[in-house]
């Protein structure tokens, strides 16, 4: 796979994304991360990339043609390109799913107070990561390139790793222990010291769902189904997640 980040501060993606997992999913060749910034396509002295908002306001707002010429640089037929807006999608694992089948990714990672809006009808997807204030796109660039590096076959070295984890089902993954059995008087629970798989199998399920049930209760409640008179509808338009990737 191959990952372009339209950033101003490359650094703040590289550095995280050359360590443990996909620091080695670069060095063998699952995935390749280059970089393109809007400074470079400035025409002042100055290489001025921000500017006041037009209407007043805190801040200065990224220009619109420094991030257009950037963009064009590195999209190609097929690109999907993403922007890291508190407008977009909220980031989950079926979108990092979703994007892992992807052959080339271009984050669009806004800083300051964001981007001029005529930039975001380039993108093919605006995503989220959450409800909170960043100081620009990059940290949420990192999140999501994690997620969908380690979902790229081959990078994790058992097969199955990403079958039974967090979320996968709908379910928050069940708890894990380790060596030694006995912690501080802590014990590992009998059924995963009993070698019954089918056992270990069954207390894992009911662990998931128990932990699932008590503390991600959203994600355990059941989905539900539009009556009759409703199923011709449409459905309503979705609210989406909020995250400052400016």
């Amino acid at each position: 796979m191959r990952v372009d980040a339209v950033t101003l501060f490359p650094g703040m993606i590289d550095a995280p994304l050359s360590e443990s997992i996909v620091g080695r999913a670069r060095a063998e060749g699952f995935l390749e991360l280059g970089f393109v910034n809007p400074r470079d396509f400035t025409e002042d002295r100055h290489r001025t990339v921000d500017d006041k908002p037009y209407g007043g306001g805190t801040g200065m707002v990224m220009m619109a043609e420094p991030v257009y010429r950037a963009l064009k640089k590195v999209r190609k037929r097929g690109s999907c390109v993403v922007l890291l807006t508190p407008k977009g999608r909220k980031f989950d694992q079926a979108a990092a799913v979703e994007l892992s089948k992807k052959k080339h990714l271009v984050f669009i990672c806004g800083h300051y107070e964001g981007i001029d809006e005529r930039v975001t009808p380039l993108a093919d997807m605006q995503l989220s990561i959450g409800d909170y204030v960043l100081t620009g796109g990059e940290p949420a660039a990192v999140a999501v390139i994690d997620a969908v590096t380690r979902l790229i076959p081959g990078v994790l070295r058992k097969g199955d790793a990403t079958v039974n984890e967090t979320f996968e089902g709908g379910l928050l993954e069940a708890p894990h222990y380790t060596r030694p059995a006995v912690w501080r008087g802590k014990k590992v629970p009998e059924a995963l010291l009993s070698g019954n798989h089918r056992l270990i199998a069954e207390w894992r399920r009911a662990q998931a769902e128990a932990l699932t049930s008590r503390a991600r209760p959203d994600l355990a409640a059941p989905k539900k189904r539009p009556s009759p008179a409703k199923a011709g509808r449409k459905p309503s338009p979705r609210k989406r997640g909020r995250f400052s990737g400016k």
